[in-house]
């Protein structure tokens, strides 16, 4: 949202996202390894707070999955993805609404 609203194109705004990605989730699971190193009793094939087979499952969908974004955000309209990108947006903050006030 951030990069649109600086009138960045929506292709390169959904590119660039992707590829900083990556880095952050690096980031990310090196912390939640260092984070959980020292827990006792953890669960076979985990790593800290990693669970090696959850990473490994979700790791691979996300490469075989990445080519088909790539080609979707290519190939949709700039206002069609503009929509869909909203969409997936409102979604998200309310299923974060959800969890915040729900059950």
């Amino acid at each position: 949202p951030f990069m649109t609203w600086c009138n960045v194109p929506i292709r390169q705004a959904v590119a660039t996202s992707a590829a900083l990605g990556f880095p952050i989730a690096l980031a990310n699971t090196v912390g939640y390894v260092i984070a959980g190193w020292s827990l006792s009793g953890a669960v076979p094939g985990a790593f800290g707070y990693l669970f090696l087979p959850a990473w490994v499952l979700i790791a691979s969908v996300s490469v075989l999955m990445a080519p088909l974004g790539a080609r979707v955000a290519q190939g949709a309209d700039v206002k069609q993805l503009r929509r869909m990108f909203a969409l997936l947006l409102f979604m998200l903050a309310g299923y974060m609404l959800f969890k915040a006030i729900g059950p």
